[in-house]
């Protein structure tokens, strides 16, 4: 491929990922199901959560689990592989604050390692593996850092 190509395709899928967090945050359920293929793959395990296989089946979960908390979600330093002309594998930083009650937020810095696939001429995440390397639980009163080994166990609880 080409490299100005290359850089368009990339561009393109910097794109999908942007309105992956903006279509989260407003709660947009009906655009947030389209930029994921139907056989998406989510594996949350290693940040406390639980391996979900299908694209309704995980923006049903989600759209459950956060349609009235105010999340933000900021991704950065994108490094994006293209490995063929309509698959790409790519790796992003990950800020997010989710409120998980009143008085109450997380604040988590991690990584998605994902998979994207060309699909009708649109790219498509296929598959997100989000780690954490920090969590923080905090109100306007205190902030308490949750290990990762505690993640892991309390998400291994949960199930």
């Amino acid at each position: 491929m080409e490299d100005a190509a290359a850089l368009l395709e990339i561009e393109a899928i910097k794109q999908l990922k942007a309105r992956y967090c903006r279509y989260l945050d407003t709660k947009d359920w009906d655009a947030w199901r389209g930029i994921f293929s139907d056989d998406f793959r989510s594996d949350t395990s290693e940040a406390g959560g639980k391996v979900i296989v299908g694209a309704d089946e995980f923006v049903a979960f989600v759209r459950k689990t956060l349609e009235k908390q105010p999340t933000v979600h900021q991704v950065h330093a994108p490094e994006i592989e293209l490995t063929s002309a309509t698959t790409a594998r790519g790796i992003w930083a990950l800020n997010d604050v989710v409120r998980l009650a009143p008085g109450l937020n997380l604040d988590g810095y991690g990584h998605y390692d994902e998979t994207y696939q060309k699909i009708d001429g649109q790219w498509r995440i296929t598959s997100s593996k989000l780690t954490r390397l920090r969590t923080d639980i905090f109100n306007p009163l205190f902030s308490v850092r949750v290990s990762d080994r505690l993640s892991r166990v309390a998400g291994k609880l949960a199930r």
